[in-house]
């Protein structure tokens, strides 16, 4: 069964990523009471995937059919979709057949617009974005990792990984997401795949999809620091080694720290907090630097303070997004 969206033909698939606290059995429950189940196909899972391994499952039962799909669409947990984004972003990818993913207008549940659409991050965005200071900011501007929040619809590096269509034949040929990814990244690094490849990545502002960012994860943005999870950490080191190298990994997470320090610095001076999240100077060494010097990571625990040597840092033991 389907769902119309734009004269197509749309079917739901929900990956339950071994929710806590029974929510699987909940949803579906809901699934069958609303008489949804032609239209919903539940993928409940034992154990937390996490958002790129999660989307492989579906994505090679899809592949696996002798018609797959043209596109598929992305929507996390905590995103919803404001107009017909779906038909909006197959109506673009049918005219582009160059183009292998669309993503949409990200807004806020107030209707106010964020940054959706992004440069590829390097040496110079990582150190500028550590560093936060206005002057070295504005020096740097071109290269800024997040595009404007009012961005017109254009060719872009990537877009958000909340909401976005991709052409199947694309995916199929990249692969798919790369399973090294636990949470964060893993769409960079999908369209990045792609680029290489020779597909284009758009943004396209005319679909629209309002974005509660954090409420899947627990991770938001906003004044009150917080600690970072070790999984954040763990796919920044493997999105850089993976794709530039372990020298230029580390000569990226080099520039991070020098940022930050100068930061930390700058934040003293002017009686301000530090824009680095909670303990990242250790967190950052441990989880991150260690692995691209031939060390052991050092993995830790939310509940726990402390510091537990481990062989590496295994994403899937971390929680993450249900």
């Amino acid at each position: 069964m389907a769902q119309p969206a734009g004269g197509r033909r749309v079917e739901v698939h929900l990956v339950d990523n071994a929710s806590p606290g029974g929510d699987g059995a909940r949803i579906a429950t809901e699934i069958f009471e609303r008489g949804w189940s032609a239209l919903v196909t539940l993928h409940a899972e034992r154990e937390n995937h996490g958002f790129g391994r999660g989307n492989n499952l579906v994505l090679r039962i899809l592949a696996s059919r002798v018609r797959p799909p043209e596109f598929v669409f992305l929507l996390n947990p905590d995103a919803r979709i404001e107009n017909d984004a779906i038909g909006i972003l197959a109506d673009f990818l049918s005219s582009r057949p160059d183009v292998a993913v669309a993503g949409a207008r990200i807004e806020r549940p107030d209707g106010r617009p964020v940054a959706s659409a992004f440069r590829f991050p390097g040496l110079l965005s990582t150190f500028s974005e550590a560093v936060c200071f206005g002057p070295i900011t504005r020096l740097l501007a071109r290269w800024t990792v997040p595009l404007a929040p009012a961005l017109p619809t254009g060719p872009v590096d990537w877009v958000s990984g909340a909401a976005f269509l991709a052409r199947s034949e694309a995916l199929s040929e990249v692969g798919g997401f790369d399973p090294g990814f636990f949470l964060y990244y893993e769409e960079v690094d999908l369209m990045l795949r792609l680029g290489r490849l020779g597909w284009a990545t758009w943004h396209v502002a005319e679909a629209r999809v309002s974005h509660a960012e954090g409420v899947a994860t627990g991770v938001r943005g906003g004044p009150m620091r917080q600690r970072q999870p070790a999984y954040w950490y763990d796919s920044w080191r493997h999105y850089f080694e993976s794709n530039h190298g372990r020298a230029r990994a580390l000569l990226i997470a080099m520039a991070r720290l020098v940022g930050a320090a100068l930061n930390r610095a700058i934040s003293m001076l002017r009686q301000r907090e530090p824009a680095a999240p909670l303990n990242f100077f250790g967190d950052f060494w441990n989880v991150a630097v260690r692995p691209l010097l031939g060390l052991r990571a050092r993995s830790y625990s939310e509940d726990s303070p402390g510091w537990q040597a481990s062989p590496a840092v295994r994403a899937d033991e971390q929680e993450g997004a249900g």
